[in-house]
């Protein structure tokens, strides 16, 4: 049976523990009282509302999950702020390195524009250098260079030296500096082709004086008679007492109606001489 005390509490009617439950149901006389004493309480206008819902008539029923302000509540607000600000710490951490992401992309893009400018700007320097204008001065002033190096500018001939003898023959190649070129032509007096050719050599010793132009005829030479006609016109290039250079029969080169600018192109084409256009 719930006392007032109880109703003014809330307590739920299923939770109270009366003295008399357990008990044995046979008892009449126990029966007798609880039936008065539950008739009294009908009587004195006081009922149990067994609504576990129910508001206590004092209106102070304690809801689960209100907030405790007790030392226990103290404690765990405190420990929400220090959850909350442990938060805030870790989010403004994010934004810092987000910043400083964005910031180093940034700086990033930047370099990599400053470096493709400059990529650009060599590249059209290299355009520049290798424009055909350019190429051109430059391998001039080179060859300028190697000629000068070669030592071809130390003694200056100009014209074809004719060679009488043998001895002759091995002195002019012989007793030559080493940077010289020896150009020599082995003709036949009789042959229309090396007389064509000794008036080329004129013009090319004049032209290229640092070049030593040289003739000998055939039989001062020593050559054999099946040299002299199937052979001739000859030229033998020399350098450093070496032989750089045999070219016999020219005419299957130049035809038999050549010009000295075609002996210049021929020996320009082989190596021998360098075209003076690239050092004038």
């Amino acid at each position: 049976m719930a006392t007032l005390e109880d109703k003014l509490l809330g307590e739920k009617l299923e939770y109270y523990c009366s003295s008399s439950e357990g008990e044995d149901n046979g008892d009449d006389g126990d029966e007798g009282r609880s039936s008065k004493g539950a008739g009294k309480s009908g009587s004195s206008g006081l009922t149990i509302d067994t609504n576990p819902n129910a508001t206590p008539a004092g209106g102070f029923r304690q809801q689960q999950g209100s907030t405790n302000t007790g030392p226990k509540g103290v404690v765990k607000d405190w420990q929400r702020f220090k959850q909350l600000e442990a938060e805030r710490r870790d989010e403004t951490e994010r934004q810092r390195l987000a910043l400083a992401k964005k910031l180093t992309m940034t700086t990033a893009t930047a370099a990599e524009d400053e470096e493709r400018k400059r990529q650009e700007e060599l590249d059209a320097e290299l355009d520049e250098l290798m424009s055909e204008d350019f190429l051109q001065q430059y391998q001039k002033q080179r060859m300028a260079e190697m000629l000068r190096q070669s030592g071809g500018h130390h003694q200056q001939f100009g014209k074809v030296q004719q060679l009488t003898s043998h001895s002759e023959f091995l002195a002019c190649v012989e007793q030559e500096n080493k940077h010289t070129t020896v150009i020599i032509h082995i003709y036949e007096r009789n042959l229309s082709a090396c007389s064509t050719l000794n008036q080329c050599l004129d013009s090319l010793a004049t032209d290229y004086p640092s070049i030593k132009f040289a003739k000998i005829c055939s039989s001062v030479a020593g050559m054999s008679r099946d040299f002299r006609t199937k052979g001739l016109p000859a030229l033998l290039v020399y350098k450093a007492q070496a032989l750089i250079g045999n070219f016999v029969r020219l005419t299957d080169d130049l035809s038999d109606d050549f010009f000295a600018s075609d002996v210049e192109s021929f020996l320009i084409e082989h190596g021998i001489i360098v075209d003076r256009a690239l050092y004038n």
